[in-house]
């Protein structure tokens, strides 16, 4: 009988014999099904004939059975509990050599190199292909949010602060601050990345700059595993321009009242002098009528 703990060795003493060791490198999203590939191109099999292990190739711990099958049979009885339920081979699929296996909800602790083996048993019993594949889980971060000073007109050569934070992502980042007036890197000023309880991490950083006329400030999280480099750019804002903007608007709106006050002013001076004129008229004219009575 051929038990699982005694691959590694058969593995090496049949490999010469066999066919070189096909190894591959996958990436999976945390969470996502993750398929295992395990391709023979060689002749028909049957599988009543085949016994198919899939195993832990770079742990030493006692456990390391994730998947087997024998005689047409899928073998639970030394499987890892870590794998229970959560793994299939695709059964449409054997006879033509594709020994995938397919991981359900994969986390961190699935990070693993797998080793695949296959053996026939016909005389006696052989392997006819082997292969290794590499898993390699990665989260996509969230897209990082910069937060800059509001400036003053003045405050040139004045430290001011930044901060840039991301988080849902896997494994952990690098942080990358960059002055895109001449692209180059600036070391921040703190750095922390906290794991969550579903294996992400969020990250926090912050920069402080001497305040320039002209300042250009990116923010970059860079994901390696996924080739994911996310970042943001900081817009200026200078103080200065809200204040005259606030400063034109107050003084229209004094120019608007200084205008209403005008208008007003004119209206009461024209008054003003209808009344004037009004009282010279009747005064005159009571003068007239007096000295003609006289006459």
């Amino acid at each position: 009988m051929f038990f699982p703990h005694s691959l590694p060795f058969l593995s090496f003493s049949f490999n010469l014999l066999v066919v070189a060791l096909e190894e591959k490198i996958i990436v999976s999203k945390l969470g996502d099904n993750a398929t295992l590939s395990c391709i023979y191109q060689g002749r028909e099999l049957h599988l009543k004939n085949l016994r198919i292990y899939w195993q832990i190739a770079d742990d030493q711990e006692e456990c390391s059975v994730v998947h087997a099958l024998i005689s047409g049979q899928d073998n639970e009885s030394e499987q890892c509990i870590h794998f229970k339920n959560r793994t299939q081979l695709f059964w449409d699929r054997l006879e033509n050599g594709d020994f995938s296996l397919l991981l359900l909800n994969v986390s961190q602790s699935d990070e693993h190199t797998y080793k695949c083996v296959v053996l026939e048993k016909t005389e006696y019993t052989r392997v006819i292909h082997q292969a290794e594949v590499v898993l390699s889980l990665a989260a996509s971060y969230s897209q990082p949010i910069l937060s800059g000073p509001i400036r003053n007109s003045d405050s040139t050569g004045e430290e001011v602060t930044f901060s840039c934070r991301s988080g849902n992502g896997y494994p952990e980042p690098n942080v990358y601050w960059i002055n895109k007036t001449d692209n180059s890197h600036l070391p921040p000023s703190e750095l922390k990345i906290t794991p969550h309880t579903d294996g992400t991490y969020s990250v926090f950083s912050t920069l402080k700059v001497k305040a320039t006329s002209n300042m250009q400030i990116e923010c970059s999280i860079e994901n390696k595993i996924l080739r994911e480099n996310l970042s943001a750019n900081y817009t200026q804002q200078k103080q200065s321009n809200s204040s005259s903007t606030g400063s034109h608007k107050n003084l229209e709106k004094n120019g608007r009242g200084a205008q209403a006050a005008g208008i007003v002013s004119i209206v009461i001076l024209i008054g003003l002098l209808a009344v004037l004129t009004c009282w010279l008229w009747r005064r005159r004219s009571s003068k007239h009528v007096s000295y003609t009575g006289n006459e």
